[in-house]
């Protein structure tokens, strides 16, 4: 990996874009361990390493060429929040550097799959490739209670509110979600996207969310354009 600094020669980031498609956390590791250490600009690494190759991971799973498993092995080779005091992830050692650096996230993000519904795995995906292009994510989990949304919106102050439902007798609670966000005058401030098997764009609408995300892909790039970032 040549330094970024060195006769102005670009840094060569596409293995460390490589590793993290193939899921392969520890080389993903040692790569932005390597680029620190040869100076290569915090932002660059993020941009031209971690973020590029989470963008051909999306491309791909929209492409049906990876699946689910593959979106989260990704993942997971760039972050390793669960387990970040023992083994910590790309991010988790990047991210010091970026403070330091002034380099700041793409936007808040709130995700949570609403009150009555404990399936996570799409919301985990969305979770996932949010991280990947460069969001700060409060994932509150599933089950959520609309107060607990509004309580979240008000202590983290985000651009972007995130609503999963798997089932059709919980996409109700999308609405009154919106409407406790409503009532808290804070509706205003924050973006709600909705997303879940049972939801189309119609009801998107009905229920007054900004915008309907099909696949996890969908919400990456209603995401960006929320915060005017080009897809």
């Amino acid at each position: 990996m040549a330094k970024a600094q060195a006769g102005g020669k670009k840094a060569d980031l596409k293995p460390l874009a490589d590793a993290l498609i193939s899921g392969k956390r520890e080389v993903v590791v040692e790569l932005v361990k390597k680029a620190l250490a040869e100076n290569v600009p915090p932002a660059t690494i993020l941009n031209d390493g971690l973020i590029a190759g989470m963008n051909e991971v999306g491309r791909r799973f929209k492409a049906n060429e990876f699946y689910v498993p593959e979106v989260l092995i990704a993942a997971r080779a760039m972050s390793n929040a669960k387990e970040a005091a023992t083994k910590p992830g790309a991010m988790e050692i990047l991210q010091p550097h970026l403070t330091k650096a002034g380099v700041k996230s793409r936007g808040k993000v709130i995700v949570g799959t609403v009150k009555g519904d404990l399936h996570d795995i799409g919301k985990n995906l969305v979770v996932s490739m949010l991280e990947g292009s460069g969001f700060k994510v409060h994932d509150l989990g599933t089950d959520v209670r609309p107060q607990t949304f509004v309580e979240a919106i008000r202590e983290h102050q985000p651009q972007i509110l995130c609503l999963s439902a798997l089932l059709t007798v919980t996409m109700t609670g999308m609405k009154t979600t919106i409407d406790a966000i409503r009532e808290a005058g804070l509706r205003r401030s924050v973006k709600v996207l909705v997303g879940g098997a049972p939801l189309n764009e119609r009801y998107a609408t009905e229920i007054g969310a900004d915008g309907y995300g099909a696949t996890a892909t969908d919400a990456v790039a209603l995401a960006r354009r929320q915060v005017g970032l080009a897809n």
